[in-house]
C-alpha cells in the first residue's frame, strides 16, 4: 500500500473552508484514525506552517497537537540531497517561473520543496489541494514540480477513495 504526505493545505483549507472542526467532526475523527495508523503523514516544515500561521487560540493548532501522534510530523534532515535537487531544478529555471515565484518557493521556512523532497526520497504521494497550472509563471506549484520529478498528488478526496475510507 502506498503511503501518503499531506501538504499544510490538506489541514488549512479543510477547517476554514470545506471541513470547519466545529461542523465536519467525522471528517477530523477519520483524520485521527488515518493518522494513528500511520496511513498519512507529514513533515516538521508543514507542522511549523500550521502552528506560525496560528494564533495562540487556534483552534487547527490545538486540534493536531490534541490528536496526531508524536511522530506524525517527520524530520526533513534526512531528504537534503533531493531537496537541492529541486532547488537546482527551480534555480535553473528553464520553465519560464518569475523570479519572485522562485525566491518564494526557495524560501527557507516554505514547506512546498521540502514536501516534495521527502515523497521522492520516499517514493510517497502527496496530497495537497493545488491544481496543475503549468502556464502560471508566477508560482511554482506543487503539482509542477511533482510532474518533473514524477511524483504521485492528489487530493483529499482521491485519498479517501484510495484508502477505501468514508466518513
Amino acid at each position: 500500500m502506498s503511503k501518503f504526505i499531506v501538504d499544510s493545505n490538506f489541514f488549512i483549507q479543510a477547517h476554514r473552508a470545506t471541513y470547519p472542526l466545529d461542523v465536519a467532526t467525522s471528517f477530523w475523527a477519520k483524520l485521527k484514525i488515518l493518522s494513528d495508523r500511520n496511513d498519512i503523514v507529514s513533515i516538521d516544515k508543514v507542522k511549523n506552517e500550521i502552528y506560525d500561521k496560528s494564533s495562540h487560540e487556534d483552534e487547527l493548532k490545538s486540534w493536531c497537537e490534541s490528536n496526531l501522534p508524536t511522530n506524525f510530523f517527520m524530520n526533513t534532515e534526512s531528504v537534503l540531497e533531493k531537496y537541492i535537487e529541486i532547488s537546482n531544478w527551480a534555480t535553473l529555471n528553464q520553465h519560464g517561473y518569475q523570479q519572485n515565484a522562485i525566491d518564494e518557493f526557495l524560501q527557507a521556512d516554505l514547506a512546498d520543496p521540502w514536501l516534495v523532497a521527502f515523497a521522492m526520497s520516499n517514493g510517497w504521494t502527496i496530497i495537497t489541494q493545488e491544481k496543475s497550472e503549468p502556464n502560471i509563471k508566477r508560482k511554482i506549484k506543487i503539482p509542477e514540480v511533482c510532474n518533473q520529478f514524477n511524483i504521485k498528488y492528489i487530493s483529499t478526496i482521491e485519498l479517501f477513495r484510495e484508502l477505501r475510507e468514508t466518513f
